[in-house]
């Protein structure tokens, strides 16, 4: 494996009465794309922020390239902040012309606006653009500079599926020229589909670490059966425990045969079973004991 592009050692921030990030380590490396997950308050913000240089840690380093964060990073790095405020009366090519002044080197623009679907919109007033147009060009400015690591925030929140599905291939692209990007959402499908590595926070620590796959292995061992609950109008006689979640049972089973075996003993109809895999859902309440926008 390569070197870092990115070092995070011991990271600490605290505030008078709040210890927001305490002792955080991770590694980004080069081509990939790591998650970083967590309920509300969790403390990933703030580490975020640290990374981007807008706010200073208490103590720990951030190392950029195996060496300390030095002012050229700005330069090296590009943003897609959860919200942004684009300016008013002025078209989308005008926007993207005055973010590639604030930089010494630019990508081509040309073939920017291709990557990001724009070319149709580059004479519309930013303020006419749809969710989803107004998130490739929020992309756009971030790459406008040809950055080596990309911080994305939520970039998908309020797209129907058909634009996550097409932001989905952007970032998959752009991680296929070798960039690096640390991708924050609220999304479990998203984080699943992209990242490379995830990390779970909470209460400013990091909690759990690895690849999806390797985290669902280490926690799970069973597959979840899911029934609509008017279909077992007595649960409390059936012999195991189950969840009610949004009109679905859900029964926890490392033995699939034995509890259908059981379920037709209890002369429960199974037209409308399911089976599922588990999820990063799962793994995220069963670490934090909280749904991610809790």
């Amino acid at each position: 494996m390569s070197a870092p592009l990115l070092e995070v050692r011991n990271l600490i921030k605290h505030y008078p009465k709040v210890k927001a990030v305490n002792g955080v380590n991770i590694n980004l490396y080069p081509g990939t794309c790591f998650g970083l997950l967590g309920p509300n308050g969790a403390g990933k913000t703030t580490t975020v922020e640290i990374l981007e240089g807008i706010h200073t840690a208490t103590s720990g380093e951030v190392l950029y390239k195996g060496e300390p964060v030095a002012s050229n990073f700005k330069n090296e790095a590009g943003i897609m902040f959860q919200s942004t405020a684009l300016q008013d009366f002025i078209t989308v090519r005008e926007t993207l012309m005055m973010f590639a002044q604030l930089y010494p080197h630019n990508t081509d623009i040309d073939e920017l606006i291709r990557r990001c679907n724009l070319t149709e919109y580059l004479d519309q007033d930013n303020r006419q653009l749809s969710g989803g147009q107004r998130q490739r060009l929020l992309l756009a400015i971030a790459l406008v500079n040809d950055p080596n690591i990309i911080f994305l925030d939520e970039p998908t929140t309020g797209l129907d599926p058909q634009a996550r599905r097409n932001f989905w291939d952007l970032i998959d692209s752009i991680k296929a020229e070798g960039k690096t990007i640390l991708l924050t959402t609220h999304y479990m499908d998203e984080a699943y589909t992209l990242c490379d590595e995830i990390a779970i926070m909470d209460h400013g620590k990091i909690i759990a670490h690895g690849t999806p796959e390797e985290l669902l292995a280490a926690h799970f061992n069973d597959v979840i059966l899911q029934m609509p609950a008017t279909d077992i109008p007595n649960v409390e006689h059936l012999p195991f425990a189950v969840q009610m979640k949004k009109g679905l049972i859900e029964i926890s089973t490392s033995d699939v045969n034995k509890t259908i075996e059981e379920l037709i003993a209890s002369n429960i109809s199974l037209a409308h079973l399911q089976i599922r895999s588990r999820n990063l859902d799962d793994l995220f309440i069963e670490l934090t004991g909280k749904a991610l926008r809790a």
